[in-house]
């Protein structure tokens, strides 16, 4: 019989909230979290709004001289991983330290690090580049740093796919704890991408809302919508198995149950026109559940606020749940939170354990005019209480991938 993998705690480091339960109330409420951008001049862009993080100490979380040997998504991460750890009550003295593992991703890593350093080159030469700043820079390092700080000596991996990141990441870590090469997996996604160069690159690409009013630039499905609005921050879980978790009493959140990965093999950028890989990572994910489509009652979908993606994600949807698809509810949480790439997952993953929870469904913010293509549930401005068995999280990234992880009430 196959290995039961519950969660027993979160973590998050996002503008909407530091700790777990002002971010869930926030997300309960339909706070929008984006603003104005201020952490540099972009005044020459067409993208002039985010959700960024201006008031985190590092501080809180490890000592000063730790903290300026990590970029900011290390931080975020270690952050939230710290979370994550305490509230799971998960006591490492008592533990096997190589039956505890990390599987933390990134889209980008350090490319804050990677600025700055690439300007003492150019400025002071190549004696002056911070011998930290490979280290700083790699996507590994959250990964790496969270077991150095917890002595955590178990599997421990990075994963690496864009958008799909943080899902590819909880994913693998589910596979790795119910297959029995651990007890416990730290698990989720990072990101500090709120940087010049980054936001430059995909502001290049046309890809990001033009609409410099934060309260209306990310609405998802709307039929206003024009790009997605980026974010940042972190989204940590601590994935067990069910009868160690038991035996020392945690309280546990939610259960993990399946999860799917594919690869559209067809472009860079671009969703595949049929949806392919998108239908075959959920149908992967509910038959490694062991469910049917009819047993799913919340998607929480990548809905990035995109006109290909958003009607894109509805057809695959119609196309693997057929008349349940409107039985069911949809909706897209980056319409508070942004989008924080490969980060994305690992707070959407937060939010649906939480929605299985206590029974409630997230809304979709400034949905005010549906797209005729885009004709769900998608919970439109406004929470509202259900009792939820069954959540499918859905993460799509650049280079096709597409990850798919499935949720349970935990009974």
């Amino acid at each position: 019989m196959a290995r039961r993998v519950v969660i027993t705690g979160t973590g998050v480091i996002h503008a909407l909230g530091k700790d777990i339960e002002t971010f869930w109330n926030a997300i309960k409420e339909g706070k929008n979290g984006i603003t104005k951008v201020t952490k540099f001049d972009c005044s020459n862009l067409e993208t002039k709004v985010a959700s960024e993080i201006t008031d985190f100490d590092p501080t809180l979380y490890m000592d000063k001289k730790e903290a300026k040997r990590m970029d900011l998504f290390t931080q975020y991460a270690m952050a939230a991983a710290s979370m994550a750890i305490e509230e799971s009550e998960l006591d490492i003295s008592k533990e096997d330290p190589f039956r505890i593992g990390v599987l933390i991703g990134s889209g980008i890593g350090g490319i804050q690090t990677l600025e700055d350093q690439k300007v003492v080159l150019m400025e002071k030469g190549p004696s002056r580049v911070s011998p930290f700043f490979v280290p700083m820079m790699i996507s590994n390092m959250a990964s790496g740093q969270v077991a150095i700080k917890f002595g955590f000596q178990g599997f421990n991996e990075c994963v690496t796919t864009a958008c799909a990141t943080a899902n590819n990441a909880i994913g693998d870590a589910f596979h790795v704890v119910r297959n029995g090469l651990a007890d416990v997996m730290i698990t989720g996604g990072t990101e500090a991408s709120m940087t010049q160069l980054a936001f430059a690159g995909f502001d290049s690409a046309k890809a990001m809302a033009t609409d410099p009013n934060p309260e209306t630039a990310c609405r998802p499905f709307d039929r206003d919508r024009n790009g997605f609005v980026m974010g940042e921050g972190a989204g940590i879980l601590v994935i067990e198995e069910l009868e160690h978790a038991l035996s020392r009493g945690a309280d546990i959140i939610a259960e993990i149950v399946g999860y799917g990965c594919t690869c559209d093999a067809y472009h860079i950028t671009a969703p595949h026109p049929e949806g392919i890989g998108g239908i075959k990572a959920m149908e992967f994910a509910l038959k490694d559940a062991g469910i049917k489509p009819e047993d799913i009652d919340y998607i929480n979908a990548h809905g990035t606020s995109t006109p290909l993606n958003d009607p894109s994600e509805t057809r695959v949807i119609k196309k693997v749940f057929g008349d349940h698809a409107y039985k069911l509810s949809v909706s897209s949480t980056k319409s508070m939170t942004g989008h924080l790439l490969g980060a994305a997952g690992g707070i959407e993953a937060v939010i649906t354990a939480l929605a299985l929870k206590d029974g409630f469904l997230p809304p979709t913010i400034h949905l005010d005019n549906p797209d005729e293509e885009c004709d769900l549930d998608y919970v439109p401005n406004k929470g509202r209480k259900k009792d939820i068995r069954y959540a499918l999280s859905n993460a799509l990234g650049f280079g096709g991938h597409n990850a798919v992880i499935v949720l349970k009430k935990y009974e």
